[in-house]
Order: structure tokens, then sequence, then C-alpha cells
């Protein structure tokens, strides 16, 4: 997230607003005093952390509140593995909040620069076929609404509310505190190997059964996919990190460094792109290491650029894959970053991407200086086509009207929105086009 002036815009550079008022509160008392004063004064009010969605989800055109002061650990209970955080702490904190007490989250996307509520709320996910979302990770939240109450919401408390709120888009109120359920402390080993990629799409069942966490990137214009699988080993697993200056160079010359280079390069002059792909992936993609799960879930990403991912049922994958493929072909583009293919187990999270069933994820990119539109549009057209739901904090075109025919809770959800924000103080343009006004 950049503030330049008085104007918010998001990481990916692709929204921007300039609020009425921009508010710092350090405490849950003082966003209910910040929420209370903005209805009075008839304003909207919304939270934003780290901006990294990349769609207008977070926009806040009336009070912005920043949550960077409210990071850190309320309680933690190393028994039960339930642990309450400040809405606003970034997720590469935590595993430093949670080692004295044993504990880490059960699972990670692959970047951990986004607040904890934030990443719930958009449908933030890692991958692995029996593990769900950040947000099936919530056993309860705080959140403020816009009567300027504290709601509670767990298993003892308004237990009917969580399905809806632990992923809430931002639309039933502004959450405070987060109770996360914890495992205890665990250790990776992980391989990252490229592969034929028409090997991959046809083993792909067991490819994702044999690991416990398994994906893989397809850079256009190659034939080979960088597959990364990890298993995981109890604490007391022997530790074999990646070399410093081997993960350097991989993770921050290579991977950051010379690849912001060649993107910038390839607007320029787009022949550049295909041979560099071929390179990259001869270059990167080839250790073993194990270490700490939070370590090898996550990695650096420097390299700015725009995002657009969609949710499949798992049995689709490969022919939408394989549909992108021929696309990118067909049109003769030259896509400059890779093609990501995840997966995740389904849940009951009612605007969840995987909410049902078990969920395949296609995310395609672009460098943020140039232009998504014509590839994310044709992509968008594929995945729809396989059952697609879009990302909620990445780049898509769908609303209300076309949501809630593949969501089977979405009208429950917008009847809980009617009853916790009635006059829509907690939304925004984006929220109006994917739930209605």
């Amino acid at each position: 997230m950049t503030r330049i002036g008085g104007t918010w815009q998001n990481w990916g550079r692709s929204a921007s607003v300039r609020p009425v008022r921009v508010e710092r509160p350090r405490s849950p008392e003082g966003v209910q005093r910040a929420v209370i004063a903005a209805v009075h004064h008839g304003l909207t009010v919304k939270a934003v952390g780290a901006g990294h969605s990349f769609t207008g989800i977070a926009v806040a055109p009336g009070v912005l509140l920043e949550l960077d002061d409210m990071q850190g650990l309320v309680s933690a209970d190393a028994v039960t593995g339930r642990v309450t955080l400040l809405a606003g702490t970034r997720l590469h904190r935590i595993p430093a909040l949670l080692a004295p007490y044993g504990l880490a989250m059960e699972n990670l996307g692959d970047i951990d620069r986004q607040s904890i509520s934030g990443a719930i709320s958009t449908g933030t996910h890692g991958t692995g076929a029996a593990f769900g979302g950040l947000a099936t990770q919530v056993v309860g939240l705080t959140i403020i609404t816009a009567a300027g109450e504290f709601l509670r919401i767990d298993e003892q408390q308004n237990s009917e509310l969580l399905p809806a709120a632990a992923l809430g888009l931002g639309a039933l109120g502004i959450i405070v505190e987060v109770t996360l359920q914890c495992v205890p402390t665990f250790v990776m080993h992980a391989v990252d190997e490229p592969m034929p990629l028409e090997d991959v799409l046809d083993q792909i069942e067991s490819h994702v059964s044999a690991s416990d966490h398994f994906e893989f990137y397809w850079f256009p214009h190659t034939d080979v996919a960088l597959t990364k699988r990890q298993s995981r080993l109890p604490e007391s697993a022997v530790r074999k990190p990646l070399p410093t200056v081997g993960k350097w160079i991989d993770e921050t010359l290579l991977s950051n460094g010379v690849y912001r280079l060649v993107c910038a390069a390839g607007q320029l002059v787009p022949a550049v792109t295909p041979p560099f792909s071929r390179l990259a992936v001869k270059l990167t993609g080839d250790r073993e290491y194990t270490d700490l799960s939070n370590r090898v879930l996550t990695q650096s990403r420097t390299v700015r650029f725009r995002e657009m991912e969609y949710a499949i049922p798992a049995e689709n994958v490969v022919p939408a894959f394989r549909a992108v493929r021929e696309l990118i072909d067909r049109r003769g583009w030259r896509i400059e970053f890779p093609v990501e293919v995840r997966f995740a187990a389904q849940d009951d999270r009612w605007l969840s991407t995987a909410h049902g069933r078990a969920s395949a994820y296609i995310a395609v990119h672009r460098y943020w200086r140039a232009d998504p539109t014509e590839y994310f549009g044709a992509v968008e057209a594929i995945m729809q086509e396989h059952g697609g739901r879009p990302h909620w904090g990445k780049l898509h075109t769908q609303t209300a009207e076309t949501l809630r025919v593949i969501y089977p809770r979405f009208d429950d959800f917008v009847a809980v929105r009617d009853r916790l924000d009635p006059e829509r103080r907690f939304s925004n343009r984006y929220l109006d086009r994917v739930l209605g006004d």
C-alpha cells in the first residue's frame, strides 16, 4: 500500500482513491470511534491492510482506516492451539509471534505481506489438496458493525455468522480481532524440479495426491513445468535450509532483480520474452531443502505485477490449462509472467472460491506496466466455461448477477449484509458490483 499526498494506491497500481479522511486507530475502541464518526457524517468507511488486492475491494472513498498500528498477539493458548491477533497484523510477523507457543498457521499463500484480516477477507489461499484457504483457519473474529457495536462471532456467540464473516469481503463490518486455529510447529521438505509439461498434465492427479502441497508454474513459450512438491514433517526433523548465497542468487538476483529488467525490456522489445522464458526455466526451479513451514510456503516477490486467478473444479484443471496454453499460442502473445496452478480442499465458507468443491486455481499475470485487458479477458472466458469462480482480490469482470449463479449461499450472504450494514456504510464501487447495491 502506498499513499502519495492525499491519494492511496494499491501495490499493483491497479486501484487508487483520494479519501475524504484517513485515520490510524491504535485499538479496537479507536476503530469503533472512527466508525461511529463516519456514520454520523454520512460517510462510508473501510479498512485497508497492505494493499495487495488487485481489485478495488479495499478502496475507501469516504474514511480510510489504516490498521498498521493494530498489530500483535492478543492471546494464545498452546494447549488448544487457539490464538487471537489484532486485525492489522502482517502475515510475515505471525511466525515469530507464535513461536514461543510452539504453534504455526496450518497453511499460507505464497506471499506474506498481507494483513491477517485482509488475507481472510479476500480469500487468500495456498496450495495442497487437503488444505483450505486461510479463512478456514478462522474460528472466531470480532467486528465493529455499522451501528458502532462490537460483534463477537465464534462457536459460542453468533456462530451462524461465522461461514459468512470469516470471508466477508469487508462488507459486513470492520474486523478488529481474528482468532485462528493453529497447529504445532512443523517443518517442510521441499523439492523444486523442472519437468516436461505434458508429463505433469498427463499425471496431474498422482502429482497432487503424492505430496501434501503441489503446484507448478509454466512460462509461456516453453514446454517445461516448474514443479514444487512439499511434504510436512514434525518440528524435530533435521533442517537443511537453502544456503544463504544460493537463495540470494535464486530469489533476489534472478527471480526479482534480473527478472524486473527483462519484464521492462519486454515492454519495449516483446521479442526478448520467449528466449528469456526458455532461459529462466533452465536457471531456476531445481533445488531441494528442508526448513520451517513459513520459510518454505512463502517467497519474496518484488517485481510489480497484476493478476487474475480463477478457482475451477479440480477435475477441470487440465482442459482449462490446455485451453489457456492454446490461446496464447494462437494469439501470438508474448507473455512475460508464468501461469501458476495450485490446489485446495473444499470448504464451507459461503463466499470461498472452494465452497463445496475440491478446487484447482489457475492464475495469470502481467507486468504492471503492460495492459492486461485483452489477455485477462480471454482467459476469463475460458475459466467461465470450466465453472470458474474469480479470486475476490484479483482482477475480474464478474457482477452480482453472474456470481449469484455460481455461489449457492450468495443470497444468504447478502441477507447477512442487509442485517449488519443496511445503509451500506462499508461498501464501495467494487462491492456494489459483486454483491449488488
